[in-house]
């Protein structure tokens, strides 16, 4: 493999690489597959070319160091959640153009209290991640590999040993818990 042109790679051969040899090459590789995902991303949240671009370099900085790190599986869509997050963090911190000054007085009007419901959205995802903590073992790694990880019925039942009627069910019941435990949750 050590042989072969980086183009030619699967992203998993180019991260064992980069995590191998140090080769910033391999990265830079990488992540040309994906820029235009990025900057999508990045323009979608930022809501500016300039700072979707510069956002995009700063992504690609952090991805050398970020791949040392971790172990990533299904690298587009790690990707995908990292430049996601760092758009956030960015927003958050205030350093996106869009920041203007409320009035208290237009903060408590009936219209603006209805902003209020953000957090429930937050809410509802640590409800799903306690539920999923409940459900029975099996069911529980079947529906992180499947909804979480994107695996395929295939790779689970090579991951977990299960048969194939055993992981589509241990996934069916799965929903069926987690949707009764989110309705008991409210």
């Amino acid at each position: 493999m050590l042989g072969s042109k980086p183009s030619a790679l699967s992203d998993l051969e180019l991260i064992r690489q980069y995590k191998s040899s140090g080769d910033l090459s391999m990265v830079g590789h990488l992540f040309s597959r994906y820029t235009s995902l990025v900057f999508g991303v990045c323009l979608k949240y930022l809501k500016d070319r300039e700072e979707a671009k510069d956002a995009v370099m700063t992504v690609f900085e952090t991805l050398m160091q970020s791949l040392k790190v971790h172990n990533v599986e299904n690298f587009k869509s790690w990707l995908y959640v990292t430049t996601r997050n760092h758009c956030l963090m960015y927003l958050r911190a205030g350093k996106g153009k869009y920041n203007e000054e409320i009035s208290p007085q237009l903060v408590e009007s009936e219209f603006f209290l209805h902003l209020e419901e953000e957090p429930e959205k937050e809410q509802n995802l640590t409800k799903l991640a306690q539920c999923i903590e409940r459900l029975a073992e099996e069911q529980k790694r079947c529906v992180q590999l499947f909804f979480l990880k994107e695996k395929c019925y295939k790779d689970i039942t090579s991951l977990t040993g299960f048969d194939l009627n055993k992981v589509k069910s241990y996934i069916q019941n799965g929903k069926r818990n987690l949707k009764i435990c989110m309705e008991q949750s409210d």
